[in-house]
């Protein structure tokens, strides 16, 4: 067993290593910038850039990347050698400010959504220091942005530091106005738990769907799925076991705090979850940690499975977002507190998220829109697309007091609900979690389950900054020019709650009647990305993001036109696959199997006329009509997706992919499965589901 606290952040560039081999001159710089974001000197980033080589190349690296995550949803990474020609054909490792500091890639292939032409092939990458660099597979890794020639953000950190600068800005007004010198910064932290799969690797080999597009498009039920509960934080399996402890190792020299690891619901289902760090360090990890969950696997002989619905049928796979907001003095406004002051605080921070997620409900949807994630909202086993939140019944019954003026009363005693100073103490977690909700409070976080398990945290969380700084903004505003403080605080939590409470529901999301009682509310029910997205460019959107210099009208445009043709490319590629494995393997299986049974069928009627050949006779009719069926629809299909059909905008293409090729799909695959279930199992061309499932041991 290794020593974990020798090993960990191990292949990190943290500030233990920069406290020792930086001067403490550069070392204060460092921090100055990273605490404060303050601009670096380049004879300083000089300073940091020869020690970080030099500590990389101790550590065996011979290459440096500018790490970077652009609109493709993974991250992306060109690595240059640390070596510079000297004379006598010789070289040393040399690494400057400038190149720690930027960086030029070649930005043309990546998706840029119109921001710029194919043949403009600039683009830029810029350090994020706030982000520890890190050694992974003999390169020194740097954290970075990634902008276009004319400065327009092509990557997901951008945009996210930007959401973290307007939060941090409107929350200190607030705290300001609550008498708080001591802070000087206000962060929002993140946990993403990660769910995925891991099956045998030669299997996975096997199936072509799961190889183009990383998940089953065939699969008939097996006899047994999730219906005994036994696999949820069952023991977990050797196999399992040691791919599982190599993983936590491989995170952990990041420097990444892996914490809880259990099986989640679905057979060969698991999940990980990590301690919160700040929101941009947290999605870099997350990054890290789905690309490292891949990497071992391999090692183990299995495939890991990040895909939201890799089977149909059992759960999929979410990444759940538990969000809070803290300041740099160590302490969390979403904790209640214990003095009435304190709660004062709390509350209107949780009145100021309750507004930000019932007026921008359909900004969070399309934070977690995507073809994967589809399959998963709504199923029964995530929450459904309609945005609500859950604050449990004692914070409902507070707010509830604060908006009719009555006596709230807790545990046998009786309080007013009106002014700063006699508003009641009330403890942490004093409600059971609702998991069916989309946006949980959980004592002293908010956990947004929405998320797909393949989805980059930063797009949520550009969200979730925004939208409260923006809120944040409004009730400074108001208490800035305040008469009376305590009194306009109790009027503006309790006009808050009035206005926005629909929003509030403690129930049980999976019900048919939420789903009636919020369309009485007014919610939103955005079932399909194709529904949410076009909510990107409304007008007050488009303002609320340029107000805070998080999006430009231009990046708005380009997100929502990247993530529409991402929609289309990726239902496109799963038709072709369909199509393919149909033709070249289903059906040439399902015409093998009727031949052998055409056969025996035959020579029992040679071996005695007498002889019943109902049976083969009867399995026959049903396979030549369910085959002849099965190529029917897979030639619609065929043609569906290879028509030369003409769209106005990315819009109506995404609309005819989800309405008439998804569903094409759809009817299709039922067909194909009602064939496997009646095909010979040593016939059939693929693993089947019992097969995925089951056979890790």
């Amino acid at each position: 067993m290794s020593n974990v606290p020798e090993i960990f952040g191990s292949m990190v560039f943290n500030d233990t290593v920069m406290k020792e081999k930086l001067p403490k001159d550069t070392y204060k710089a460092l921090r100055k910038t990273r605490e404060q974001g303050k601009p670096m000197d380049i004879l300083v980033a000089n300073v940091v850039a020869n020690a970080m080589k030099d500590w990389a190349v101790e550590k065996g690296a011979t290459h440096f990347t500018h790490w970077f995550q652009p609109m493709t949803g993974i991250t992306a990474e060109k690595h240059d050698s640390f070596i510079y020609p000297i004379e006598n054909g010789k070289v040393i490792m040399e690494f400057s400010g400038k190149e720690l500091i930027q960086g030029e890639p070649d930005a043309s292939s990546f998706p840029s959504g119109g921001l710029r032409a194919t043949f403009e092939a600039r683009g830029y990458t810029a350090w994020d220091p706030t982000s520890n660099a890190f050694i992974k597979d003999g390169s020194l890794c740097i954290p970075t942005a990634f902008c276009s020639y004319g400065g327009e953000a092509l990557d997901k950190k951008t945009p996210l530091l930007r959401s973290m600068n307007a939060i941090d800005k409107q929350a200190m007004r607030v705290l300001k106005l609550f008498g708080n010198t001591e802070a000087h910064r206000v962060i929002t932290t993140v946990g993403p738990e990660q769910e995925y799969f891991l099956i045998d690797k030669a299997m996975f080999e096997k199936r072509k769907d799961l190889i183009y597009t990383g998940r089953t498009l065939f699969g008939a039920k097996p006899p047994k799925g999730q219906e005994l509960e036994d696999h949820y934080f069952g023991v977990i399996k050797p196999r399992v076991s040691a791919y599982m402890k190599e993983l936590d190792e491989e995170l952990w020299k990041l420097g990444i705090f892996a914490k809880t690891k259990h099986n989640e619901v679905a057979p060969s289902q698991h999940e990980l979850a990590p301690i919160f760090t700040t929101a941009n360090v947290a999605t870099d990890q997350n990054q890290l940690t789905m690309e490292m969950m891949k990497k071992v696997a391999t090692k183990h002989n299995l495939t890991c499975l990040l895909h939201e619905k890799p089977f149909a049928g059992v759960n999929g796979s979410g990444k759940h977002n538990n969000w809070s907001i803290s300041t740099d003095t160590g302490v969390n406004l979403l904790e209640p507190g214990e003095s009435p002051r304190e709660n004062a605080q709390f509350l209107l921070f949780l009145a100021a998220i309750v507004k930000a997620v019932d007026e921008h409900q359909d900004l969070l949807r399309i934070s977690v829109a995507s073809a994967g994630n589809d399959h998963r909202l709504g199923a029964n086993e995530a929450p459904p697309a309609i945005v609500s939140m859950f604050i449990g019944d004692e914070l409902m019954g507070i707010l509830q007091s604060i908006e009719d003026g009555s006596v709230y009363h807790q545990k046998d005693k009786a309080f007013m609900t009106i002014g700063v100073d006699v508003l009641p103490t009330f403890p942490k977690d004093s409600t059971d979690r609702n998991r069916t909700s989309p946006f949980a409070f959980t004592g002293n976080k908010f956990e947004f389950r929405m998320l797909g398990s393949t989805v980059s945290i930063a797009c949520p969380n550009i969200m979730l900054n925004t939208i409260i700084a923006d809120t944040l903004c409004g009730f400074a505003d108001e208490l800035e020019k305040a008469a009376d403080f305590n009194s306009t605080l109790t009027e503006l939590v309790k006009k808050t709650v009035k206005e926005h409470k629909r929003i509030i529901f403690n129930g049980n999301n999976y019900s048919d009647e939420w789903l009636q009682e919020a369309k009485k509310r007014g919610l939103l029910n955005l079932a399909s990305t194709v529904d949410a997205l076009p909510y990107y460019l409304s007008d007050a959107n488009v303002a609320l993001f340029e107000k805070y210099g998080v999006f430009s009208k231009s990046e708005i445009y380009s997100r929502y036109e990247i993530q529409l043709e991402n929609y289309c490319k990726q239902i496109h590629i799963e038709a072709l696959t369909m199509v393919d494995m149909i033709k070249k393997d289903i059906l040439p299986a399902a015409c093998s199997y009727m031949k052998d049974l055409s056969k025996e069928a035959i020579n029992k009627k040679q071996l005695c006329a007498d002889i019943s050949c109902e049976l083969e006779e009867t399995l026959l009719k049903m396979l030549s009509t369910l085959t002849s069926d099965l190529y029917k629809k897979t030639i619609e299909l065929d043609d569906d997706v290879e028509s030369e059909k003409e769209f106005k905008d990315v819009l109506e293409e995404a609309k005819y992919y989800r309405n008439t090729v998804f569903a094409q799909m759809e009817d299709t695959r039922k067909t194909a499965d009602e064939i496997e279930k009646m095909v010979g199992e040593k016939y059939w061309p693929y693993p089947t589901y019992g097969d995925l499932l089951f056979s890790v041991l």
